[in-house]
């Protein structure tokens, strides 16, 4: 029988990482202009955002969050400074997991590491136009990060479903929910990771992976959830970036309370299921393949089920968690967006029926998050 989760676990700090894409405002096509996206929003909006892989990349981060609501106001905030920031620049920031219209190519940015990158890894680097959303989750130590990190394993899946945001590519449907993971796989360090069996066991298969050339240094350990290479964190990396705040919200809300419960765990010896790497990359390809509304492997009870019974599963596990921390009502939040509007691939589909760009961007703009807040706050 599986093991209630403790109402004293442990509550954690949060923060929130998202990736943008910049588009044309017209054609929705990348457009090569975070350094004068990132220029305008420190200089004149008082942003510092960060630059990605490409030019056509920008990157937000929270600051240390005591909980969820945080993380969600300050997302809120920042999406509003960044869309402004685009339009400032002649272009749109968009939530969107991978490129839905025009070429999937950008310029490679100029800064040494990136531009090693492009030297190492070829093709590989300028058709990155990919954006994520990672949550990092505060952790006591080294030892019980990677610990945590196997407790996390299993519900990759379904954490990869709640923001799949990316169906198109070219303009055509992909037939997948999130187009992102599948262009990010072919990453050779990417993907759901191996059971760890201590924190010198991870650093040895880094220093395998970077003897071998195929991560350059431990920051490109991909792997889908990681010891943060900087941070005293767990970084979950599974995820498209959400077309909403309150999706990522959600995001962040599951995230911390599995890290929480996990750290309770580790400390009492409780040992994480080591399910097998392969059946985890199955299931996340499938979970990357159908979104909120299919039917993929449940890797703890080893048959297919439906992702939604899985997520509901997973949060009545947590919801003694969720009650504790105070992150509850986000989760509920999120959770009825999902079951009225559907999955952001869902969403796009949409509004992308027949074509429509102009209805396709609008849903995808960085601050329809904020827009829907603020009609929300009006109707009430």
């Amino acid at each position: 029988m599986e093991k209630a989760p403790s109402k004293d676990a442990w509550s954690p700090t949060v923060g929130v990482e998202e990736e943008f894409l910049l588009v044309d405002p017209e054609t929705g096509a990348p457009v090569n202009l975070a350094d004068e996206v990132v220029t305008i929003a420190r200089e004149e909006l008082g942003l510092e955002l960060e630059h990605e892989l490409t030019g056509a990349q920008v990157e937000i981060n929270t600051t240390i969050c005591r909980d969820v609501e945080q993380a969600r106001q300050e997302l809120l905030d920042t999406r509003r400074l960044v869309a402004q920031a685009a339009r400032m620049a002649g272009c749109r920031a968009v939530a969107v997991g991978a490129p839905p219209l025009g070429e999937a190519i950008g310029e490679v940015t100029d800064s040494r590491r990136y531009q090693r990158i492009a030297r190492e890894f070829g093709a590989l680097a300028e058709q990155q136009l990919i954006c994520g959303c990672h949550v990092h989750v505060a952790v006591p130590d080294r030892e019980t990060a990677v610990q945590v990190c196997n407790h996390m394993r299993p519900w990759l899946p379904v954490l990869a479903a709640v923001t799949a945001n990316s169906p198109f590519s070219g303009g055509e449907d992909t037939g997948f929910a999130s187009w992102r993971s599948t262009v990010w796989s072919r990453w050779p360090v990417s993907g759901p990771p191996p059971v760890f069996e201590s924190w010198q066991h991870y650093e040895e298969l880094c220093d395998t992976m970077i003897t071998a050339g195929t991560a350059l240094d431990r920051a490109m350990v991909y792997w889908d959830v990681r010891p943060a290479t900087e941070l005293p964190t767990v970084e979950v990396r599974v995820s498209d970036v959400a077309a909403t705040v309150d999706e990522a919200v959600l995001l962040a809300a599951l995230v911390r309370a599995l890290v929480a419960q996990a750290v309770v765990d580790v400390g009492r010896g409780v040992e994480a299921e080591p399910v097998p790497q392969e059946t985890l990359r199955q299931a996340c390809w499938s979970a990357a393949n159908e979104g909120l509304r299919g039917t993929v492997l449940d890797v703890l009870a080893g048959e297919p089920r439906p992702v939604r019974q899985q997520l509901d599963d997973l949060v009545r596990r947590l919801t003694p968690i969720f009650e504790a921390n105070g992150d509850l009502p986000a989760v509920q939040r999120g959770l009825h967006l999902l079951d009225t509007q559907g999955g952001g691939a869902d969403r796009q589909r949409t509004a992308f029926r027949g074509g429509q760009v102009e209805s396709l961007l609008s849903l995808v703009d960085v601050d329809n998050a904020d827009r829907a807040e603020q009609r929300q706050s009006t109707a009430s």
